[in-house]
């Protein structure tokens, strides 16, 4: 049986969601639970990888298991099992098909920056910004990438060159709230870095040192040096993946 399950959790402690060799990744804890769980291995595949210090609200994955539980009962036997600081959120029976990663169709990552550059409990949260910034102008600017476009000028230099880089963002949101900014972005999917990198530039556009023309230069030149601007990991967070184009899917 196929289970699709979905994670929550704080990526403070963490070097990403993959499983590394030198370092600890939030699949290798999951594997770990699911190991004891069935008492042999088990594979498990993401919706996509988190950077470490990326956060998540809903990070889907899937796994085949042999095992006969309801929904809750999956729910409680894993949060058993892991660390306070990642939380199995859902659980339920999945078609044999179902695959995590290749059919996501939409994914939402929302990144928070706070005024509270004096908040010692801010910070593993949040990106901190000292003053304040043009809330309009990064929308402005923001506006600009709504699309289907080449994101090359918005992503590491490390993909794979024989791979597309074209995406459709559908939503760039630059929300002001009481004492900092929400980015909210959704697209088909995306590429490495490419939300951190378009929120580095509209944060660079509401200290007023960018405005729409710059960001779209730096859109059409499809050149990996043409962004010089990444926005810190702990202010990013994997919010919703959608897995269908109905309106309740939404």
């Amino acid at each position: 049986m196929r289970i699709k399950m979905t994670l929550a959790y704080d990526g403070s402690g963490y070097a990403g969601w993959q499983r590394q060799d030198n370092a600890l990744g939030i699949e290798t804890i999951v594997r770990e639970a699911l190991e004891r769980l069935h008492h042999h291995p088990v594979e498990v595949t993401a919706s996509g990888r988190t950077d470490g210090g990326v956060h998540a609200l809903a990070q889907v994955i899937h796994f085949d298991s042999e095992i006969t539980m309801g929904n809750e009962h999956w729910v409680r036997a894993m949060n058993a099992l892991l660390p306070l600081d990642i939380r199995v959120q859902d659980a339920q029976p999945a078609e044999d098909t179902f695959h995590a990663r290749f059919d996501a169709v939409r994914k939402r990552y929302d990144y928070l920056v706070s005024y509270a550059d004096n908040d010692p409990f801010a910070y593993k949260y949040h990106a901190l910004y000292h003053g304040r910034l043009d809330v309009a102008r990064m929308q402005r600017c923001g506006d600009v990438l709504i699309g289907t476009h080449d994101f090359t000028s918005f992503t590491s230099a490390r993909i794979d060159p024989r791979k597309s880089r074209v995406r459709t963002l559908y939503c760039c949101k630059v929300i002001e709230e009481a004492n900092g900014v929400r980015f909210q972005l959704e697209g088909n999917s995306f590429l490495r870095y490419m939300v951190r990198m378009i929120v580095g530039t509209l944060i660079e556009a509401g200290r007023g040192r960018l405005d729409e023309a710059d960001v779209k230069a730096i859109l059409e030149a499809k050149d990996k040096h043409a962004c010089r601007y990444k926005a810190v990991a702990n202010g990013l967070y994997l919010v919703k993946v959608w897995y269908g184009e109905s309106e309740e899917d939404r």
